[in-house]
């Protein structure tokens, strides 16, 4: 892959990774902005947005003519929204590649956001959190998530709350617009079978050189307690589904590469410690695994698992017990080898499509400052050594903040912090 970056008139960044085999190309818009940049009365304005921005502009003033322009050429159109960014993306085949940066420019610069159509979508929006809140698992991570970060920006649902979605306004829209949707918080992310002049080109025919001023920051995160936190919302369900939610490391944290072999090797993939223990040898859960968040200044790794009522507890206690061994017994060169090799392939093979190739040089690029290459990253995770696993091992393990979501026919708070606490 070839990759170009530069930055153009009033600080917008325009990334670029060639890949002229491929029949697509896919463009990635990322604005660097998300839900922890909201206030709370304003949580949830982000995603709000988000949807907003399909529901017409000044060239195609309704949704149907945003959606058709990329189907009509034969593409499909997405976004997303997150605690530090939101992502308007677009793949279409390679000879499209005009219409895709023309529709997706044309969204985060000239959305209409007609009062009309903001109450609208509002309800949408209120059933999307109550889907949410319907799916146990899901659920469950919510409330993780919340009791390990408490009442601050990370600890919010990022589509906000019923209540919040309620109060929001079209102003308060259009007020966040104007602060984070500029040029100098913004990214281009183009891959595919296309040619770095022929994108700045692009761009500069359809992004509009507008004077912008400097962006705000988000407050960096508390440190939570370490005092660990359980939290159980009983239902009539028949399977608990756990999720425990433990501090992590942030974006350009030295031992982030270490700590992804770690979690691989505890916790993806049928031959990982977690799997092996947890489902093969006890019987305790169908599905067990782990997965990791990475912020600007801090991070979590979540451990999910579903699992009979009676057996939560003891899945819980299995759990922490390959945490603690995993502290106290370095790693056998054998099954580091294959969590390394692990976490190598799996990070080239995510990087197969123009797609996954867009949105991970868009993302490192506005949330760290730089794309690493691919043989590099290769390279620094095939370097990780016993001693680098049980550092890491040390800093999740030892006197480090947990917290506990649950949802369960059942309320075993009580035992799970127990659990944590021995």
């Amino acid at each position: 892959m070839n990759t170009h970056s530069t930055t153009v008139d009033q600080g917008l960044r325009v990334i670029t990774t060639e890949m002229p085999d491929a029949q697509s190309v896919s463009v990635n818009v990322f604005v660097g902005a998300g839900s922890r940049y909201e206030t709370r009365r304003l949580s949830g304005v982000s995603h709000y947005l988000e949807h907003m921005l399909f529901k017409g502009t000044t060239k195609r003033p309704a949704a149907l003519l945003v959606s058709e322009a990329i189907e009509s050429a034969g593409g499909r159109s997405n976004a997303f929204t997150g605690h530090e960014v939101t992502c308007y993306l677009a793949k279409v085949p390679y000879d499209q590649i005009n219409v895709a940066l023309d529709v997706i420019a044309d969204m985060v610069q000239h959305a209409l956001l007609a009062p009309e159509e903001v109450d609208r979508e509002r309800q949408v929006i209120i059933e999307e959190i109550r889907r949410g809140h319907d799916s146990p698992g899901a659920w469950a991570s919510e409330l993780a998530q919340s009791a390990l970060f408490g009442d601050q920006p990370l600890g919010w649902a990022i589509a906000g709350t019923e209540d919040t979605v309620r109060g929001l306004s079209r102003q308060d829209m259009a007020d966040y617009v104007a602060t984070w949707y500029v040029p100098n918080n913004s990214v281009v992310s183009v891959a595919g079978n296309c040619t770095h002049q022929q994108v700045l080109d692009l761009v500069a025919q359809h992004f509009s050189a507008r004077a912008t001023e400097g962006v705000g920051a988000f407050t960096p995160a508390e440190r939570p307690a370490n005092e660990p936190r359980v939290v159980v919302e009983t239902r009539q369900i028949s399977q608990a589904n756990l999720s425990m939610a433990m501090l992590g490391m942030g974006r350009k944290d030295p031992d982030r590469y270490a700590f992804t072999v770690m979690v691989n090797l505890l916790g993806s993939g049928m031959s990982s410690r977690l799997f092996k223990e947890v489902r093969e040898r006890r019987g305790l859960a169908y599905s067990v695994g782990c997965g990791v968040v990475r912020f600007h200044d801090t991070g979590a790794l979540y451990t999910s698992a579903g699992v009979a009522p009676d057996k939560l507890v003891e899945a819980t206690r299995v759990i922490m017990d390959e945490y603690r061994k995993i502290v106290d017994e370095p790693v056998g060169e054998d099954e580091l080898t294959k969590a390394r090799d692990y976490s190598s392939g799996s990070f080239r093979l995510g990087l197969e499509d123009t797609m996954s190739v867009a949105r991970w040089t868009g993302d490192a690029l506005i949330n760290t400052g730089e794309v690493q290459r691919v043989e590099d990253v290769v390279a620094r995770l095939k370097a990780i050594t016993p001693e680098d696993i049980q550092r890491v091992a040390r800093r999740m393990f030892v006197d480090n903040p947990v917290a506990i979501g649950v949802t369960s026919p059942q309320d075993d708070t009580q035992a799970l912090l127990d659990v944590l606490r021995n």
